[in-house]
């Protein structure tokens, strides 16, 4: 059996609600004999009778009945599917899939967040933790629709990278260590490091930080998950380079945070597909744009 148009269907329901075809034309403004082609078309491809025709009164048969359950059904899912459609393409609603790092995601993203939720409280943010290079490959693919990515990167076709922010990298070290006022590539190379791990930009940048003054410290331990390391930070095990990220105090009073001497800092961009964007990625976008620096 051929699939069955929603237009038959919803001819059919409302003929049976008003119990005339005439009325029916009127209702769905089609001319009678389309509505009784709509009639005949149903019947002909369910192989039965759907309505009985009595002194001008039109009722549905047994069939016609079970068909019409199901059909009502069919038209409000259908409507329902619409309306959400309508709403997305409208900005009010939609999910927004977005990477970034996990410093990002506990220090800068709940800023945006929260000022979506009050402007646009129908879209959804789906949040992973990505590396910048894996933010880009989803990008690519299409399974993501927006990544903050460690700067310099190459976009490749298709996508656009945007600045976005200019953070410091700083020092975070055990408070007894008692580091001086402005940290320096000497006098941290000689001490217990914990860095984030080799696939990662800021690690290119902290090594060729420390590069520029003709060292090359092995870390104690590699990780990519910034909130991890202050914590064994805190416990004196060792110390790191990491963005500030708006932080305006160190997350424990184990920690001390200082500048570096020469200054370095971790540059962030907004990656997206070129394009038209969906309402919800651009409201999305707007809200990180108030973050920008």
């Amino acid at each position: 059996m051929r699939e069955i148009s929603l237009d038959r269907l919803r001819t059919l329901v409302v003929i049976a609600e008003r119990a005339s075809f005439a009325d029916a034309a009127r209702q769905l403004n089609l001319a009678p004999p389309t509505i009784s082609l709509h009639v005949a078309e149903l019947e002909a491809r369910i192989g039965a009778p759907l309505l009985t025709r009595t002194r001008g009164h039109v009722r549905p048969t047994a069939i016609g009945e079970t068909l019409l359950t199901r059909a009502r059904r069919l038209l409000v899912d259908a409507d329902q599917a619409l309306d959400e459609v309508r709403r997305q393409v409208e900005g009010l609603t939609g999910r927004v899939r977005l990477g970034a790092s996990t410093g990002a995601i506990a220090h800068l993203l709940p800023q945006a967040l929260e000022t979506l939720r009050v402007d646009h409280p129908g879209i959804d943010v789906q949040v992973q933790v990505l590396t910048s290079q894996a933010s880009l490959a989803r990008l690519r693919d299409g399974t993501l629709d927006i990544g903050l990515v460690a700067l310099p990167q190459v976009a490749g076709k298709g996508l656009r990278i945007t600045p976005w922010r200019r953070d410091p990298i700083m020092a975070y070290i055990p408070a007894d260590w008692q580091p001086p006022a402005r940290v320096t590539p000497a006098w941290l190379a000689g001490r217990a490091l914990i860095l984030n791990d080799s696939t990662t930009q800021l690690s290119r940048v902290t090594s060729e930080w420390f590069a520029a003054a003709g060292l090359y410290p092995e870390p104690r331990i590699e990780l990519n998950y910034n909130d991890a390391i202050k914590r064994l930070v805190a416990a004196g095990y060792g110390a790191t380079l990491l963005p500030q990220e708006g932080e305006v105090h160190p997350p424990s009073p184990r920690i001390t945070r200082r500048p570096l001497r020469p200054g370095l800092w971790r540059q962030l961009g907004i990656a997206c597909r070129e394009g038209a964007l969906e309402r919800a990625t651009g409201h999305v976008l707007e809200a990180l744009g108030r973050l920008r620096q």
